[in-house]
């Protein structure tokens, strides 16, 4: 479905401000950049591929299918946590200060009467106490009395019972929706009965990559060029809270980028399509037409920054996205964490994410009109360019902390820049902006 049509969609847990926004003020922001005849800039690529599109449903998953994912609908203690009154301690449960008789397990205790009961066990009726084994003691004639050396308050009323609702009670919330679930969560779901959680449905994402030059193994020959996606994508796409959907090896041409456009969605239909290369404008780039011939249309065709300026998003008919990478690899990251990040983050019905400041450790020149991506290191809380950053280089992002958002203007060393981490590094702040790697430069 188009973005108009999904934006009344989001689940209740999202936060009403994010949905107002949502429907009205971005919607317009939208509309408004689809007609520029100029590229948007980095900031609106941003909004516009997480505003284009509504959370996806939630889905019933088992308890072990649930870990790792985010909650949608209250857990509730259906019954009291424990519900029934329960030993903490193996021994007997006894009724009244002592000694007593020794009556078949489970049965009613009557005043002088005790009964074995292990840790866990149900405290039977007129039970006053549970008595530890190590502080009593059985005759031959079957009395139980406490052993001389047993510790004071053994006996008391209540002394190790664990009362029925000690933990819980009927109706309590025990995991609120919009929780990640770990696996204690899991396990206390597990003790109040449930079966199967609603969670939040990540996006599946498919993979097309593209390339008669490209070669999976070994070093490449001249005029050929090693595939830099494919074993990287699965992997950063499940950093970006989506599912690995597939990927799909086609060459250059126009039949062959169409049929792999349409058929995307056999086997379980992807909620995104990721291609790489062919989203320049030389009759040899084929994304624009193969969207056109399947009914799709484009929501942003080119961005105003470099690297990854030729980047694409384009929506099908059938409501499915489709991201066009750039060709060269840096690039094709940066415009991923431009487009895709922010594109799976609203499909996951997760925060946009919002942009840190660090002071830059370099000056770092103007590029008029486009906003530059610098992946860079951190040392002494600066932030430093990394090296071997154009936009067919690997090396500098594979020792990035972070990349910079260079405004058009520039920034002097010593002024505050945008920063953002990547998928695989943590968030920026203070406490991580130490140098720890070799691959940056003053």
């Amino acid at each position: 479905m188009l973005a108009q049509e999904v934006a009344a969609s989001t689940p209740l847990f999202h936060e009403q401000e994010l949905t107002d926004s949502r429907e009205s003020r971005h919607s317009r922001e939208l509309t408004a950049s689809l007609q520029r005849k100029h590229a948007p800039t980095w900031a609106e690529a941003r909004q516009l591929a997480y505003h284009c599109a509504a959370p996806l449903p939630s889905l019933k998953v088992t308890l072990a299918e649930a870990i790792g994912c985010t909650l949608t609908t209250d857990v509730i203690a259906h019954q009291d946590l424990p519900h029934y009154a329960s030993s903490a301690m193996d021994g007997w449960a006894i009724n009244g200060g002592g000694p007593w008789t020794i009556t078949e397990s489970g049965r009613p205790l009557s005043a002088g009467e005790a009964n074995v009961i292990a840790t866990g066990g149900r405290v039977p009726p007129g039970a006053t106490a549970i008595l530890r084994k190590e502080s009593g003691q059985v005759s031959a004639d079957v009395q139980l009395s406490l052993r001389h050396d047993a510790k004071l308050g053994e006996t008391l009323p209540g002394r190790h019972i664990r009362p029925a609702g000690e933990e819980a009670t009927a109706g309590d919330v025990l995991i609120p929706a919009g929780t990640l679930l770990n696996p204690a969560h899991i396990a206390l779901a597990a003790v109040a009965g449930h079966d199967h959680l609603h969670v939040q449905r990540k996006p599946r994402v498919a993979v097309v990559l593209t390339g008669s030059e490209v070669v999976t193994s070994g070093e490449p020959a001249p005029g050929q060029v090693r595939d830099a996606f494919g074993p990287q994508l699965d992997a950063v796409i499940s950093q970006l809270g989506g599912v690995p959907g597939g990927q799909l090896r086609i060459g250059d041409s126009y039949d062959e980028w169409l049929t792999a456009l349409a058929g995307a969605h056999q086997g379980e239909r992807p909620d995104v399509t990721i291609t790489t290369g062919g989203t320049g404008k030389s009759g040899t780039d084929h994304f624009r037409d193969a969207v056109a011939a399947l009914g799709g249309r484009l929501l942003l065709d080119g961005i105003a920054m470099r690297p990854g300026h030729p980047a694409v998003l384009a929506e099908l008919p059938d409501g499915r996205f489709i991201i066009g990478l750039p060709g060269n690899p840096l690039a094709a990251m940066l415009a991923l964490m431009t487009l895709g990040e922010p594109l799976l983050a609203a499909l996951g019905n997760r925060r946009f994410q919002g942009i840190s400041h660090a002071l830059s450790g370099a000056d770092l020149e103007p590029t008029p009109g486009k906003t530059r991506l610098v992946p860079c290191a951190f040392v002494h809380e600066l932030a430093f360019p990394a090296s071997h950053i154009g936009p067919g280089m690997m090396r500098g992002l594979a020792w990035a902390d972070g990349y910079m958002a260079v405004p058009p203007e520039g920034v002097s060393a010593g002024d505050p820049v945008p920063v953002l981490p990547l998928p695989w590094t943590a968030p920026i702040s203070s406490a991580n902006q130490r140098g720890r790697h070799s691959g940056w430069h003053a």
